[in-house]
């Protein structure tokens, strides 16, 4: 009896307007993403869950090579001295750094910090290798985990420990530094938009809110259905801030010794969570086709009678072969009612469904995730008209996140507009500059700046701070953040 009620459908998932952080919760859960582990605040990445970062490292791997980086591995201890080398680097991540102090049952002579982030051993190498102009550039990413000792934590969005990819890249010019860190903001752009489905507002942070050690920081900031804003992507471009500490010099063509321009750029197991808080709903998980694990699910619906489990078979194995990742369910435990509700919490874009009667009218029967509409097609063709489907859905997922991202985003004139719009979305507001404008909208509303679009001139609206009503020459989005 007990196991039977383990079959039971899902019992509840807290409605997104009641709670939406519950909502979250109810639903990674429930979904098998991730559980908790044993060490305080971080995760374990399930099957289902580590599927989906697979199909975003895939995607991501893919695009880093065409660009020329190359991938390596580095230790994920790091020697405090390497560390103490960039003042502003290692002021603005002490707070969150985990150390090594004993090996075995010795002392260490150093403290040894687990990588909250890989700047300044990758630098320490690059001091190493880098001779003459021909070295350059050296332009490599590397796939691991980091460790910050976060004080609040949430699944995928917020951990001690995540999973993350950071690219570590020298040139011998600012211009193509500069052009390597807008790159790879490029190809997050293109992975967050045409893959995962999240329209993203992309352009450069303020002082305030960049990098610890870099001269500029680009972000790619997505929002989720709370109305709160979420970074998904950076890019850095550190200048000779660090060659500099580290001593990183080659020999120009020239004959003179030059300081390398280096950037950095990551993304991680948080845009997992972008996807849950971007398209999910009351009933679980919805997936882009491009990045869910399994595109389309067959159901045999009274599998006892003859032929239906035999034509459920040659349909998965015609999809397989025209390379859509399909997965039969022949569990015979539950029921097809278990199963609908089953596959639609887990955000499978499309379920096909096959019985006697869908063989006896050669068709078979379709439901969208996406839409939640059910319907026919022609058994005939059905490899095109599956991923016809699958097209549809990556596109109608995206396109009603960006209407939703749009009527969330408030051109505001002053600071009781501003309260207004971040309660809900982006605020866009003309702003000076000045930290202390900053300063006092995070306090007085608990928002932060997000990113100054690229293009100024086309959302230019007018020549006042939002804040102190001084002169203002630039377009920022505020917002409240993840």
């Amino acid at each position: 009896m007990a196991k039977e009620q383990k079959q039971e459908f899902v019992t509840h998932i807290t409605p997104r307007s009641e709670d939406f952080s519950q909502w979250y919760t109810d639903v990674i859960k429930q979904t098998e993403l991730c559980d908790y582990a044993p060490v305080r605040g971080c995760m374990i990445i399930r099957p289902y869950g580590y599927a989906i970062w697979e199909r975003i490292q895939a995607e991501m791997d893919a695009r880093f090579k065409e660009t020329g980086a190359e991938n390596v591995y580095f230790p994920m201890l790091i020697p405090e001295s390497l560390l103490l080398k960039e003042a502003e680097h290692v002021e603005g991540f002490a707070p969150e750094v985990a150390w090594v102090t004993q090996g075995g049952g010795e002392q260490l002579q150093e403290r040894l910090a687990v990588r909250p982030t890989s700047e300044t051993i990758f630098c320490s190498m690059y001091s190493k290798w880098v001779q003459t102009w021909r070295d350059l550039p050296m332009m490599y990413n590397q796939w691991c985990s980091v460790m910050r000792w976060e004080k609040a934590t949430r699944p995928f969005l917020r951990t001690s420990e995540f999973l993350w990819q950071e690219g570590h890249t020298i040139h011998a010019t600012a211009e193509e530094a500069e052009e390597e860190t807008l790159k790879m903001l490029e190809v997050y752009r293109e992975v967050a938009e045409d893959v995962l489905a999240l329209p993203v507002y992309v352009g450069r942070k303020s002082d305030k809110e960049k990098f610890a050690g870099a001269r500029a920081t680009y972000s790619m900031e997505a929002m989720m259905q709370d109305g709160k804003a979420l970074q998904a992507g950076t890019s850095h471009n550190f200048g000779t801030n660090f060659a500099e500490a580290y001593d990183i010099q080659y020999q120009s063509k020239e004959g003179k010794l030059e300081y390398v321009h280096e950037t950095s750029w990551g993304v991680s197991t948080r845009l997992i969570g972008a996807i849950i808080m971007t398209h999910g709903d009351e009933r679980g998980l919805r997936l882009p086709p491009k990045v869910a694990p399994i595109q389309a699910v067959i159901l045999p619906i009274a599998a006892h009678k003859g032929g239906v489990m035999e034509k459920c078979e040659a349909l998965r194995d015609g999809l397989k072969k025209a390379g859509i990742r399909v997965k039969l369910d022949t569990r015979d435990t539950v029921s097809a009612g278990f199963k609908f509700n089953d596959w639609e919490l887990k955000g499978v874009p499309l379920r096909l469904e096959v019985g006697p009667r869908d063989m006896e009218n050669g068709v078979v029967t379709v439901f969208r995730r996406d839409t939640l509409e059910k319907f026919t097609v022609p058994l005939e063709g059905i490899e095109e008209k599956v991923r016809e489907l699958l097209d549809e859905v990556q596109k109608t997922l995206y396109e009603q996140a960006k209407a939703f991202r749009d009527e969330r985003t408030c051109e505001v004139h002053n600071m009781d507009e501003l309260g207004k719009a971040v309660e809900s979305g982006f605020a866009r507001a003309m702003w000076c500059g000045d930290r202390a404008c900053e300063d006092e909208i995070k306090e007085k509303f608990n928002a932060s700046s997000r990113n100054m679009p690229f293009d100024q001139e086309a959302f230019r609206f007018g020549d006042t701070c939002v804040c102190c009503g001084k002169k203002a020459d630039r377009v920022m989005y505020f917002a409240k953040a993840y």
